[in-house]
């Protein structure tokens, strides 16, 4: 049997169908893509304990520098309040000693008064004192009235036979004296012993004389 060849044109609508359904490979279904392009991979157990460890020591990087921080203000706040008492303690302590100072210096004046009210006879030492010192001849001395009697009682011959005058002078205390001789001055006041003391210790306040009756 020979093979009779057909235009295709001249086929049958069935005909080209049957033709065609031969012809036509069947595509093969494509494969479905997945999103996001390659295929993603989970992460391990190390992975998720790296980055457990990566974000705990940041935090307890950030907070040791936040502690940090706060602990050096701390620390600042603390030495200022330190350096402010010690400051005040300081004040404190000198207006203490200041008081102390002048609550000591008051009793001191309060004895020598009171000595030399009981032992009006001290005015004696005094003047045997002050000649010693100036050791020349026709001295004058200057006592309270009260002392210059007291002074002429006792010692009064002994000082004119040496060349020594007595003179009264109202506004000295009792209990010292002023002498000039061989153009020397000595003060032996109270007043002028008193502040010569204080020197010695550092302190500066004058002799106050009590109130007159």
């Amino acid at each position: 049997m020979s093979n009779v060849i057909i235009p295709k044109d001249n086929l049958t609508a069935w005909q080209r169908w049957e033709l065609g359904s031969f012809d036509q490979k069947r595509a093969a279904p494509a494969a479905p893509q997945k999103k996001g392009g390659a295929a993603s991979q989970l992460p391990t157990a190390d992975d998720i304990e790296r980055i457990h460890r990566d974000a705990h020591k940041q935090g307890y990087d950030a907070g040791y520098e936040e502690g940090t921080a706060r602990v050096r203000m701390e620390a600042m706040r603390l030495h200022t309040l330190v350096e402010q008492l010690e400051a005040a303690l300081t004040v404190f302590d000198r207006q203490v000693a200041e008081e102390l100072l002048g609550l000591s210096l008051e009793v001191a004046r309060q004895v020598v008064r009171q000595t030399i009210a009981a032992r009006p006879n001290l005015i004696l030492d005094v003047v045997r004192d002050a000649l010693a010192q100036l050791p020349h001849q026709h001295a004058a001395i200057y006592l309270h009235p009260e002392d210059a009697s007291l002074v002429r009682s006792y010692l009064g011959e002994q000082l004119a036979h040496a060349g020594h005058r007595i003179f009264e002078e109202a506004a000295l205390s009792r209990g010292g004296l002023r002498m000039e001789a061989g153009g020397s001055h000595l003060d032996a006041s109270v007043a002028g012993r008193w502040r010569r003391v204080l020197e010695g210790i550092g302190a500066d306040e004058d002799w106050i004389e009590p109130p007159t009756a």
